[in-house]
């Protein structure tokens, strides 16, 4: 998985992270959480606000359709 994953990535987190409200996670918090993601390989380089909002929007999209 890497950065232009970010529907896999949201998926990821909200398995991992079901306890976190996307609404409100800032994004050096989510690059954080990105990056620790076992299914994660890619590093730092390629990720900017751009990738973050689209990785935001799909999780707060993926949180929305569970609850």
């Amino acid at each position: 998985m890497n950065w232009t994953n970010s529907l896999e990535i949201a998926i990821a987190l909200e398995e991992t992270h079901p306890q976190i409200d996307p609404t409100n996670i800032n994004f050096v918090d989510l690059q954080q959480f990105v990056s620790k993601l076992d299914e994660f390989e890619e590093g730092n380089s390629r990720c900017g606000e751009r990738v973050l909002e689209a990785i935001q929007m799909h999780w707060i999209e993926e949180k929305n359709e569970l609850h």
